[in-house]
């Protein structure tokens, strides 16, 4: 594909996806024309129209459609038509034509309701569809795929609604600048802005403590006297169990002492007494 035709069909599909809501992947409904034609050449269908449409299709037939190429008897043909999705059109016992199926299809209230992209090869039924806005037609021109220019129902369409977009801005700016100059109340918010970035913080160097001297750091020191009293407390309190401990053991000690010493004096008076009693008798005869 050329690049110019390649450039005017993506616009084509973006008026169709903006203004008739059109979206991938299209569905693309296919005639028995297109297909026979397709198959003769040896014209892959579905990548021609991915190809053309420069997005991912959905490829659809009809029963009348189908019937018509059961009437053929080409196996080959039957085979390829039979995978693509079969759409119902409600012409169970009288088969139409395959133009008429198809434009009964596709047109519904005088729209394109459910946004199909035909692709056929019928010159009476494009000749009927450019009527209707909305329908992209593609088409066989020899061995090309081509699909054809916006009609002139779909450009009307398409400038009636960009119009209206101008003119609901429009006015709708109108009664934004008229609310701001009356001051009423729904204004739009001012947008906030963002503020300086902060640095990075491997990169910035602490700060130091500085000692404050508020009544909050009097208060924080009269806290700590007041935990460092209540341990002092604590801790006195063991003291003294201990030293009652100690004394028990010290008047022990000192009870067992004594009474080792009153038993030594004993024995040594004892020993004194036993000692000066013969010294008494010697000194009695020298007396007489």
């Amino acid at each position: 594909m050329r690049q110019k035709r390649a450039k005017a069909y993506r616009k084509q599909m973006l008026v169709y996806t903006h203004t008739f809501k059109f979206r991938s992947p299209y569905q693309v409904l296919i005639d028995d024309t297109l297909i026979t034609k397709c198959h003769s050449q040896s014209f892959d269908l579905v990548k021609g129209l991915t190809r053309t449409l420069q997005d991912e299709v959905k490829p659809m037939i009809t029963q009348c459609c189908m019937q018509v190429l059961y009437e053929t008897k080409n196996q080959d043909l039957i085979e390829y038509a039979k995978g693509f999705e079969r759409r119902r059109c409600g012409h169970f016992g009288d088969i139409k034509p395959s133009h008429e199926c198809m434009k009964s299809v596709v047109i519904i209230d005088g729209e394109n309701k459910h946004r199909y992209v035909v692709a056929t090869d019928n010159e009476r039924l494009r000749f009927s569809l450019r009527k209707t806005p909305g329908i992209p037609i593609v088409y066989m021109n020899r061995a090309v795929m081509v699909m054809e220019s916006l009609s002139k129902a779909s450009e009307v369409v398409s400038v009636e609604k960009e119009k209206g977009k101008l003119s609901a801005g429009l006015n709708d700016s109108g009664k934004s600048k008229d609310t701001k100059k009356e001051g009423e109340a729904g204004a739009a918010a001012p947008k906030k802005r963002k503020g300086p970035s902060e640095p990075n913080p491997l990169s910035v160097k602490k700060k130091k403590k500085v000692a404050k001297t508020d009544g909050t750091n009097k208060d924080e020191e009269e806290n700590k006297e007041e935990g460092e009293k209540k341990k002092s407390r604590k801790r006195k309190h063991k003291k003294a169990t201990s030293t009652a401990e100690t004394a028990e053991t010290s008047e022990q000690i000192t009870e067992e002492s004594t009474s080792n010493t009153a038993a030594d004096v004993d024995v040594d008076e004892s020993a004194i007494s036993t000692d000066a009693a013969p010294a008494v008798e010697k000194d009695e005869p020298s007396s007489e």
